[in-house]
């Protein structure tokens, strides 16, 4: 039985079982004009609540924010009027609405202000609030205390979704209340998210009385839009070609990137799980700047990605922080000789890869098994650097087997974040081999020093030149402008395919596609 049939036979099982299985009473006056069906991302595994990391890469839904960005990426106010940090950065006293209540009817205070980043920070969950001194609750006001200053303390403001003290239990993230846009109804996992509209929103009112969440594949999420049991579906790259009645194509930019993280170091290290580190070929810097030179993103772009995205360079393009002088030509294979010759290495036995003190030029490139995208760009990516003389054998593997070798071998891996603090995470020196973070043990003082300012500083605009400044400061940086510990090849449009009619507003450039990123403005989406 074919692969795309069995999504077929999926699709129409899961809708079934929507239809038919709910525990609540169908509700007879939605109609087209009010109610939305959607097959646009997995399965949260950890539930709706915001303390373990739920809405950071979307909207919490049910939850509002401190603060939120809008549709340019700027900054404005949600459950806070105004903000203030302290001289020394290590204060911030945020002012809250007086007027917002949770969908159970009780008020929003300060005190589920507190409680949420407290809770947040004993989670040790995906929000790192380990700079995070304490947090006190007074009339319409929260004061947090910071050990360091930290301009991307602002993120954390913005992301993480305002839970009920009230109310929260072992049980919350099955069953979140909130005093977001919308109100929980119905979970049934592995099938379907039910939410209706919050009648007693502060905000502007949403459109859709009742939305369902449909938790497909991609093949079931494209089965489901051409039987047009869905109202919006995510779809790859690779269905985009094929239209769909009564359908359109969205596409969004993102900074969903995918590129190849080097080892940094020479071999001979072990982590303290004894996993080697460092690889003596991509430890040479002449290496890795012929790769981020010879490889052709256009034609990665246009080959694997069907033309829906764009060449990448940083982890962050298009970005407020992103520094457009690290863009420099591509595909230049006699600027990659070039750059190979000064470095030492040359192909004296004419067998096609270049070497170097009797070293190949020769390494290993890993991706996830499984990931079509991130194996297609990898064994592309290993045919153009072959004009420049080095030779990468392509590999899958497990995530439990890239753990043990992504240290002493090049890894294809994807990023992006509405936060500078990623590119912090993959670059510091502090964050070398934690988790897939700096897996190359990247390490430059210069750099070091530019993220330190950037993190003391007391506003996201102060910051902003420091973090440009870290990615190429016009001497060196962590762009392929100076150390290139990264050859980043794409960035992925996100796909949708839209019923006609159906106004999905402004779309915000996306982060990279765990959760729901089409969802950050969903309160406006509406039928014209």
């Amino acid at each position: 039985m074919g692969k795309r049939f069995v999504g077929i036979i999926y699709a129409a099982l899961i809708l079934i079982i929507a239809a038919g299985c709910s525990t609540t009473k169908p509700d007879i006056s939605t109609t087209k004009s009010d109610s939305l069906i959607v097959a646009i991302g997995s399965e949260p595994d950890t539930g709706f609540d915001p303390t373990k990391g739920w809405g950071r890469y979307g909207s919490p839904l049910f939850q509002s924010t401190l603060l939120k960005r809008d549709d340019d990426l700027k900054i404005e106010g949600d459950l806070a009027t105004s903000y203030e940090v302290s001289e020394d950065g290590k204060t911030w006293t945020v002012k809250l609405r007086s007027d917002v209540t949770f969908s159970d009817g009780e008020r929003l205070t300060s005190e589920d202000v507190k409680f949420t980043f407290d809770t947040s920070a004993s989670n040790g969950s995906a929000i790192d609030l380990t700079n995070l001194a304490s947090v006190s609750a007074g009339p319409d006001e929260v004061v947090f205390q910071l050990k360091e200053p930290q301009s991307t303390f602002i993120y954390y403001l913005i992301t993480t979704g305002i839970v009920p003290k009230h109310a929260y239990s072992a049980t919350y993230a099955e069953q979140p209340i909130g005093s977001g846009p919308f109100t929980f109804v119905q979970w049934d996992r592995g099938q379907q998210l039910i939410v209706e509209a919050n009648e007693t929103y502060y905000g502007s009112k949403p459109s859709f009385k009742k939305l369902t969440f449909l938790f497909l594949n991609e093949d079931a999420a494209f089965a489901a839009a051409k039987a047009g049991s869905v109202d919006v579906a995510y779809i790859p790259s690779a269905f985009s070609k094929q239209q769909v009645a009564g359908m359109r194509l969205e596409a969004v930019k993102s900074v969903d990137n995918r590129g190849i993280a080097f080892p940094y170091v020479s071999t001979g290290g072990q982590t303290d799980k004894g996993y080697p580190i460092g690889n003596d070929v991509t430890a040479d810097k002449a290496i890795r700047l012929a790769i981020n030179t010879v490889i052709d993103r256009e034609k990665l772009v246009e080959g694997v990605l069907e033309g829906h995205g764009s060449p990448a360079y940083t982890a962050n393009d298009g970005l407020p922080w992103w520094n457009e002088d690290t863009k420099f030509p591509d595909h230049d294979a006699k600027a990659a000789a070039t750059i190979l010759q000064a470095g030492g290495w040359s192909d004296s036995d004419k067998d096609g890869v270049v070497e170097k003190d009797g070293l190949k030029a020769e390494f290993t490139l890993l991706y996830p098994a499984g990931d079509v995208t991130r194996q297609s760009l990898a064994l592309a990516a290993s045919e153009m650097v072959k004009e420049a003389g080095i030779q990468i054998n392509v590999e899958g593997k497990s995530w439990d087997e890239l753990e043990t070798l992504m240290h002493a071998n090049a890894v294809m891996l994807g990023w992006g974040s509405h936060d500078p603090l990623e590119m912090y995470n993959l670059y510091s020196s502090d964050f070398g081999g934690v988790d897939y973070y700096n897996t190359g043990y990247y390490s430059n003082p210069a750099v070091d020093e530019w993220f330190e300012k950037a993190l003391n500083a007391r506003t996201e605009e102060e910051a902003i030149g420091f973090w440009t400044k870290a990615q190429w400061d016009g001497q060196t940086g962590l762009s392929a402008k100076g150390d290139a510990p990264w050859a980043w090849l794409v960035n992925i449009d996100h796909l949708y395919l839209v019923k006609d009619g159906l106004d999905i507003g402004k779309q915000r450039i996306q982060p990279h596609g765990h959760g729901w990123p089409v969802t950050d403005n969903i309160a406006s989406w509406s039928w014209k």
